[in-house]
């Protein structure tokens, strides 16, 4: 197996628990897919760093604070992918697509289909937004 990608996620997470989901964009793998906003940690950089990169980039917005929350590691066809989960209630900015993605704040889930790794944390999410 290949060494895992680290990747820096985040789940924007408003006061009544909504969360952001993002749908990936043409010419990416699982094009159409939602899941949650983020992308690869880059040499030199910690993954709050690459969060905090990664959602200005993605979504024109600012993390003030994020709490880590949880690993998973997922293999899919194209990248075995090591994935760090973070919450933050706090940021600046308004989101937009900047890369051309749509997105949705969802509180129940009813987006589909789901990225596959982001499936089981449904489940455990809820256990800390409500």
């Amino acid at each position: 197996m290949s060494r895992p990608i680290d990747v820096a996620v985040g789940i924007l997470m408003q006061p009544n628990g909504d969360v952001l989901l993002g749908q990936r964009p043409e010419g990416k793998p699982y094009a159409g897919y939602w899941e949650f906003p983020g992308g690869k940690v880059d040499p030199g950089e910690t993954i709050l760093e690459a969060l905090k990169r990664e959602f200005v980039e993605e979504l024109g917005i600012h993390i003030t604070s994020a709490e880590e929350w949880c690993g998973v590691e997922h293999v899919y066809p194209h990248a075995h992918v090591r994935l760090h989960f973070f919450i933050s209630r706090e940021w600046t900015g308004e989101p937009q697509g900047l890369e051309g993605q749509a997105f949705a704040w969802q509180g129940t889930v009813g987006v589909e289909p789901l990225l596959p790794a982001t499936i089981p944390l449904l489940e455990w999410l809820d256990r800390v937004r409500y």
